[in-house]
């Protein structure tokens, strides 16, 4: 498993070092689980797969059947590709980004109206 974290960790021009830094894992427990004296617990694994931008199963190995999915849920990936597919819903989106809540409740209460005049006349 270890095997498999090296070349990841490697291909992302990473040191053990980093890895530590960036997830809060002590060099010691990469040290020890390098020499086969510790096996990592699912949420240190976790958290280095995060780290790394992969898969626990990329991170350790692990073939799955299972095609994963990008987002956690439909209705997110639903979304996403809305506003990938609509130049002006990216429009929006990249507007969005940085706004303040109530500003957002302002431009879409604003849209609905203007949605409203458009379909009254």
């Amino acid at each position: 498993m270890y095997e498999n974290y090296a070349k990841i960790r490697d291909s992302k021009g990473l040191r053990d070092s980093d890895v530590s830094k960036g997830t809060g894992i002590s060099s010691s427990v990469l040290s020890d689980w390098k020499k086969g004296r510790y096996s990592l617990k699912y949420d240190k694994l976790q958290k280095i797969a995060e780290f790394l931008g992969v898969t626990t199963d990329q991170l350790t190995g692990v073939q799955t059947n299972e095609q994963p999915g990008y987002y956690i849920n439909s209705e997110t990936a639903d979304i996403a590709q809305e506003i990938y597919e609509t130049p002006g819903m990216r429009i929006l989106f990249d507007a969005a980004r940085d706004s303040r809540p109530e500003d957002l409740q302002m431009a879409a209460d604003l849209l609905r109206r203007l949605k409203q005049t458009n379909q009254d006349g």
